[in-house]
């Protein structure tokens, strides 16, 4: 549905490390780092843009698709590992739909990103 997305960051390097771990773990990669800002998605079509900002605003909300719950459970223990705080543990969302299995953090920014899959 969408093109890409950009995030304003207080620190690139920070921010570029927990989305490199978190997305990693779903089959995204790193696509380009600068000290202004970098680029992850699939190989050759990043579509998840951190752009250097001395201010942030008030936290976006980010679902990344997973290709099955075993890679949200890796997004959610690797987020967590690369500076990410819990903001729900993996598990199904039965509320949202019967086989809605997401887990949710909050990046270095205050940004809430989730993986899910719906199998």
């Amino acid at each position: 549905m969408y093109d890409h997305i950009g995030l304003k960051v207080k620190n690139v390097e920070a921010s570029a490390d927990f989305y490199e771990a978190a997305l990693g773990t779903l089959g995204h990669v790193q696509a380009s780092r600068s000290a202004d800002g970098a680029g992850f998605g699939p190989k050759g079509a990043p579509a998840l843009w951190l752009h250097r900002a001395a201010k942030t605003g008030p936290g976006t909300h980010v679902a990344f698709r997973a290709p099955d719950r075993k890679a949200v459970d890796r997004f959610h223990a690797a987020g967590l590992k690369a500076g990410g705080r819990d903001n729900g543990k993996p598990g199904l969302r039965a509320d949202y739909s019967p086989t809605y299995y997401a887990a949710f953090l909050i990046d270095p920014d205050g940004n809430n990103v989730e993986a899910v899959c719906m199998d």
